[in-house]
Protein backbone atom coordinates (compact mmCIF):
# COMPACT_ATOMS: atom_id res chain seq x y z
CA UNK A 1 0.00 0.00 0.00
CA UNK A 2 1.31 3.41 -0.91
CA UNK A 3 1.39 5.47 2.27
CA UNK A 4 2.96 8.61 0.90
CA UNK A 5 0.46 11.46 0.73
CA UNK A 6 -0.12 13.17 -2.57
CA UNK A 7 -0.71 16.84 -2.08
CA UNK A 8 -3.56 17.15 -4.57
CA UNK A 9 -5.36 14.06 -3.25
CA UNK A 10 -4.72 15.07 0.34
CA UNK A 11 -5.96 18.61 -0.31
CA UNK A 12 -9.08 17.35 -2.09
CA UNK A 13 -9.84 15.01 0.81
CA UNK A 14 -9.28 17.70 3.45
CA UNK A 15 -11.44 20.23 1.60
CA UNK A 16 -14.28 17.76 0.98
CA UNK A 17 -14.30 16.44 4.54
CA UNK A 18 -14.26 19.88 6.11
CA UNK A 19 -16.98 21.13 3.76
CA UNK A 20 -19.23 18.29 4.89
CA UNK A 21 -18.51 18.81 8.59
CA UNK A 22 -15.97 16.00 9.05
CA UNK A 23 -12.43 16.17 10.36
CA UNK A 24 -9.39 15.28 8.30
CA UNK A 25 -7.18 12.84 10.22
CA UNK A 26 -4.08 10.80 9.44
CA UNK A 27 -6.16 7.63 9.72
CA UNK A 28 -8.75 8.91 7.25
CA UNK A 29 -5.97 10.00 4.90
CA UNK A 30 -4.43 6.50 4.97
CA UNK A 31 -7.80 4.87 4.33
CA UNK A 32 -8.47 7.24 1.44
CA UNK A 33 -5.03 6.63 -0.10
CA UNK A 34 -5.68 2.89 -0.02
CA UNK A 35 -9.16 3.25 -1.50
CA UNK A 36 -7.83 5.43 -4.32
CA UNK A 37 -4.98 2.98 -5.02
CA UNK A 38 -7.16 -0.05 -5.79
CA UNK A 39 -9.70 -0.94 -8.46
CA UNK A 40 -11.17 -3.90 -6.58
CA UNK A 41 -14.04 -2.09 -4.83
CA UNK A 42 -13.12 -3.47 -1.39
CA UNK A 43 -15.37 -4.06 1.60
CA UNK A 44 -14.73 -2.24 4.89
CA UNK A 45 -13.18 -5.43 6.28
CA UNK A 46 -10.80 -5.69 3.33
CA UNK A 47 -9.81 -2.03 3.72
CA UNK A 48 -9.29 -2.56 7.45
CA UNK A 49 -7.00 -5.53 6.83
CA UNK A 50 -4.84 -3.58 4.38
CA UNK A 51 -4.67 -0.29 6.27
CA UNK A 52 -3.89 -2.09 9.53
CA UNK A 53 -0.57 -3.16 7.98
CA UNK A 54 0.43 0.51 7.97
CA UNK A 55 -1.54 1.69 11.02
CA UNK A 56 -1.64 -1.30 13.42
CA UNK A 57 -3.72 0.57 16.01
CA UNK A 58 -6.58 1.42 13.66
CA UNK A 59 -9.98 -0.09 14.50
CA UNK A 60 -12.63 -1.48 12.22
CA UNK A 61 -15.06 1.10 13.62
CA UNK A 62 -12.70 3.87 12.53
CA UNK A 63 -12.62 2.44 9.01
CA UNK A 64 -16.44 2.29 8.86
CA UNK A 65 -16.76 5.87 10.15
CA UNK A 66 -14.17 7.12 7.68
CA UNK A 67 -15.89 5.42 4.75
CA UNK A 68 -19.25 6.91 5.68
CA UNK A 69 -17.60 10.33 5.98
CA UNK A 70 -16.06 9.87 2.52
CA UNK A 71 -19.44 8.99 1.03
CA UNK A 72 -21.09 12.00 2.70
CA UNK A 73 -18.25 14.24 1.48
CA UNK A 74 -18.60 12.92 -2.07
CA UNK A 75 -15.06 11.52 -2.39
CA UNK A 76 -16.12 7.85 -2.48
CA UNK A 77 -19.14 5.77 -3.40
CA UNK A 78 -20.80 3.01 -1.41
CA UNK A 79 -21.90 0.12 -3.61
CA UNK A 80 -24.66 -2.16 -2.42
CA UNK A 81 -24.37 -5.20 -4.65
CA UNK A 82 -26.28 -8.45 -4.65
CA UNK A 83 -26.99 -8.77 -0.93
CA UNK A 84 -23.25 -8.85 -0.16
CA UNK A 85 -21.47 -6.52 2.25
CA UNK A 86 -21.19 -2.98 0.92
CA UNK A 87 -18.18 -2.25 -1.22
CA UNK A 88 -16.47 1.11 -1.64
CA UNK A 89 -15.27 2.84 -4.77
CA UNK A 90 -12.72 5.63 -4.83
CA UNK A 91 -13.96 6.70 -8.26
CA UNK A 92 -16.80 9.19 -8.06
CA UNK A 93 -17.23 9.87 -11.77
CA UNK A 94 -20.17 8.29 -13.60
CA UNK A 95 -19.29 4.69 -14.37
CA UNK A 96 -20.88 1.28 -14.08
CA UNK A 97 -19.87 -2.12 -12.69
CA UNK A 98 -19.66 -5.83 -13.39
CA UNK A 99 -20.10 -8.35 -10.55
CA UNK A 100 -19.17 -12.02 -10.47
CA UNK A 101 -22.09 -14.17 -9.34
CA UNK A 102 -19.75 -16.77 -7.85
CA UNK A 103 -16.97 -14.93 -5.99
CA UNK A 104 -18.57 -11.48 -5.70
CA UNK A 105 -15.71 -9.52 -7.30
CA UNK A 106 -16.81 -6.10 -8.54
CA UNK A 107 -14.97 -4.27 -11.30
CA UNK A 108 -15.57 -1.20 -13.43
CA UNK A 109 -17.25 -1.61 -16.81
CA UNK A 110 -14.78 -0.94 -19.61
CA UNK A 111 -16.02 0.55 -22.84
CA UNK A 112 -18.70 2.93 -23.91
CA UNK A 113 -22.44 2.49 -23.65
CA UNK A 114 -25.30 4.81 -24.46
CA UNK A 115 -26.01 6.43 -21.10
CA UNK A 116 -28.49 8.80 -22.76
CA UNK A 117 -30.55 5.81 -23.88
CA UNK A 118 -30.61 4.51 -20.31
CA UNK A 119 -31.41 7.97 -18.93
CA UNK A 120 -34.29 8.20 -21.44
CA UNK A 121 -36.13 5.20 -19.96
CA UNK A 122 -39.35 6.00 -18.10
CA UNK A 123 -41.79 4.07 -15.95
CA UNK A 124 -45.39 3.74 -17.06
CA UNK A 125 -46.73 5.36 -13.87
CA UNK A 126 -44.81 8.65 -14.03
CA UNK A 127 -42.01 7.70 -11.62
CA UNK A 128 -39.39 10.45 -11.76
CA UNK A 129 -36.02 8.87 -12.56
CA UNK A 130 -33.15 11.10 -11.47
CA UNK A 131 -30.18 8.73 -11.74
CA UNK A 132 -29.25 5.14 -12.39
CA UNK A 133 -26.69 2.51 -11.45
CA UNK A 134 -25.93 -0.17 -13.99
CA UNK A 135 -24.61 -3.47 -12.71
CA UNK A 136 -23.82 -6.23 -15.14
CA UNK A 137 -23.60 -9.71 -13.64
CA UNK A 138 -21.84 -12.83 -14.85
CA UNK A 139 -18.72 -14.83 -14.10
CA UNK A 140 -15.17 -13.50 -13.85
CA UNK A 141 -12.33 -15.33 -15.64
CA UNK A 142 -11.29 -17.09 -12.40
CA UNK A 143 -14.78 -18.49 -11.77
CA UNK A 144 -15.75 -19.29 -15.33
CA UNK A 145 -15.02 -22.99 -15.70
Amino acid sequence: MDVQPTSSGEDRLRTALEASGHRHTAQRAAIYRYLKSVTTHPTADEIFTQVREVLPDISLATVYKALEAFVEAGVARKLSVGGSPARYDGRTDDHDHVRCLKCGKVRDVVGEHDSELIRGLRSDDGFEIIDYRLELVGFCPDCRV
